[in-house]
């Protein structure tokens, strides 16, 4: 029996999480889950969307399920995304990419997995305000030591790329290829403009890359890859890149194959793994029943994977393909329109996996 914490999540989370924890117990794998509450409500309630006691169970476990929790806009407590990551060091954001026959997308075939760095870049959380000490502190030290003018009236992000970091991620991304059986790794970045943090990025990854003589490796500018996604996606296998990068990419290739409803998502780390679906927590969708749990789901296959049951992660695998050729037990989005009256619910799409689980 595996221990997992389960954190049900915001707005439609605890509809998608109970969705996904009926269809993996159906496989037969044996799970006990600890129900872990984070997110806006408990911000309300204890002061913090992210208690003690859920990265307290998260290192116990090892290994978490994740419903999606909201991020306020512009104001409000920092993304709960980021500070687990920071916390738990999950170094790395695992987005696999893959079509599925009878899903709505202008493309075939499409097999990209995203390997993004989780801890650095313009996401580290080094932020200062406008107008505070820190800010013009920061100003003023770049006008006395490059001469270059700050606007007073500007916020401060700092975008810090370290060797240790990259190194981790680059070749995490290249083990990932060889247990894979993946044929080539793409190191995506901005060394032309950026050269000491982007460039630092690029050198460091064709270091690594010599490591590896049996994988294809190559480099791509980040506005060029988007483009080459978007024209010609089946020249692509695994793509590494900074967390800024890999964030907007995840996206292209969501939208490659269907939309985020079918897009996946692990944020792993040495020691401890959260699977979560890539999506938001939709708010305006809460208690409706009829968001589509299976970017959830395929998290939960990435999790049995990662478990070492590979067997019941296929069965699965080939349940979710069965359901959504038939194209019958879908939800909303995944229909010709978004008004046909033959949506499934959120839990009828589970009730229909779980059908076909053999």
């Amino acid at each position: 029996m595996y221990k997992i914490t389960l954190i049900p999540g915001d707005g439609v989370g605890p509809e998608i999480t109970e969705a996904t924890k009926r269809v993996l117990e159906a496989t037969g794998v044996s799970f006990e889950w600890d129900v872990q509450n984070a997110g806006e409500e408990v911000y309300k309630q204890e002061g913090s969307p992210l208690p003690d006691r859920v990265l307290d169970s998260i290192r116990k476990n090892k290994i978490a399920l994740k419903g999606p929790i909201t991020t306020p806009v512009g104001s409000g407590f920092r993304s709960v995304n980021v500070l687990l990551r920071q916390s738990l060091d999950l170094f790395c954001c695992l987005r696999p990419c893959k079509t599925y026959a009878g899903a709505k997308s202008r493309y075939e075939n499409i097999d990209l997995v995203i390997v993004r760095e989780n801890t650095e870049d313009l996401y580290a959380g080094i932020e200062y305000q406008k107008g505070s000490e820190g800010a013009k502190s920061i100003i003023e030290f770049i006008q006395n030591t490059t001469g270059k003018r700050v606007r007073q009236d500007s916020g401060i992000s700092i975008k810090p790329i370290s060797v240790y970091a990259t190194e981790r991620i680059v070749r995490y991304a290249f083990e990932y290829a060889r247990k894979n059986k993946r044929r080539k790794v793409t190191a995506v970045h901005k060394a032309n403009i950026m050269k000491y943090s982007d460039g630092l990025f690029l050198e460091v990854a064709r270091t690594v890359a010599n490591n590896y003589p049996d994988i294809e490796f190559e480099d791509k500018i980040i506005d060029n890859m988007c483009m080459q996604l978007v024209q010609k996606p089946e020249f692509y296998d695994i793509l590494v890149l900074p967390n800024l990068y890999g964030d907007v990419v995840s996206d292209i290739a969501a939208g490659l194959i269907g939309g985020l409803g079918l897009a996946p998502g692990a944020n792993i780390g040495d020691e401890f793994a959260v699977f979560e679906a890539t999506h938001g927590s939709a708010p305006k969708y809460k208690g409706l029943n009829k968001i589509n749990p299976m970017a959830m789901i395929l998290s939960g296959i990435m999790m049995l994977r990662h478990l070492g049951e590979k067997e019941a992660a296929e069965r699965l695998d080939k349940s979710i393909s069965s359901v959504i050729k038939e194209g019958k037990s879908v939800t909303y989005d995944m229909k010709p329109t978004p008004d046909d009256p033959s949506a499934a619910t959120t839990s009828e799409v589970a009730d229909a996996i779980i059908s076909k689980i053999i």
